[in-house]
């Protein structure tokens, strides 16, 4: 079941690619610029998550969440304010995350992905295509046949499959697989994702994103 999320923020341009992103990930979205347009929504229909700008008309983020906290839907606060007592006073609301403007699509996504985790709303069992990845066993299936991968070249195709149509620079994919403290030469991304399309079939599908990285597409 794909998971709704709503998206809460007066800035148009930050809402449409807040919603093509996670579109793009598989997400459905539904997206209001004013707080009280946003309480009406969510009396009526059922999201899995919100993601909740702080300045908004009508009624502002902090007032919306008062209202919903005991509807008990993961809420992510996305603001500029970047004041470590406004981070505290949304926190104490009951928010589950706050992320502070601008931030890289990648981020978003781990974050609303850790978040559902909590809630035991993301699914153990991926399926792309052919393939599906048992996430609780770190078992990838081709066709129904287990297939031998490391633990980066797992790693490293789950980041893809989760940013699924969305293109990941070299240095993305290594903080996301490798850590901050990596050393190495980016390369070693070029040679993993060698493997990756060998052993599981992908020749076609992870692009090379010309002076950028790689992206898995449907």
């Amino acid at each position: 079941m794909e998971h709704k999320v709503l998206i809460v923020e007066d800035d148009l341009s930050i809402a449409r690619l807040i919603k093509l992103n996670l579109n793009l990930a598989g997400y459905l979205t539904e997206s209001v610029e004013d707080g009280l347009l946003a309480f009406e929504r969510i009396q009526k229909e059922k999201f899995d998550l919100i993601l909740l700008d702080v300045m908004i008309p009508g009624m502002d983020g902090f007032k919306l969440m008062e209202k919903i906290r005991p509807l008990n839907i993961p809420v992510i606060f996305l603001t500029a304010k970047t004041s470590t007592m406004d981070k505290v006073d949304g926190l104490r609301l009951g928010a589950d995350d706050y992320m502070v403007k601008p931030f890289e699509a990648i981020e978003l996504l781990a974050r609303i992905e850790a978040v559902l985790r909590r809630y035991g709303k993301v699914h153990k069992l991926l399926t792309y295509k052919n393939i599906t990845v048992n996430d609780e066993k770190r078992e990838v299936e081709l066709n129904g046949n287990v297939v031998y991968l490391t633990v980066k070249e797992y790693d490293l195709f789950l980041t893809l499959l989760k940013n699924k149509n969305i293109a990941l620079s070299r240095e993305q994919l290594i903080e996301k697989v490798w850590g901050i403290d990596y050393y190495g030469e980016t390369r070693t991304v070029d040679m993993h994702i060698n493997a990756l399309r060998k052993k599981l079939g992908l020749q076609e599908e992870i692009k090379t994103v010309y002076k950028i990285g790689y992206r898995l597409e449907d």
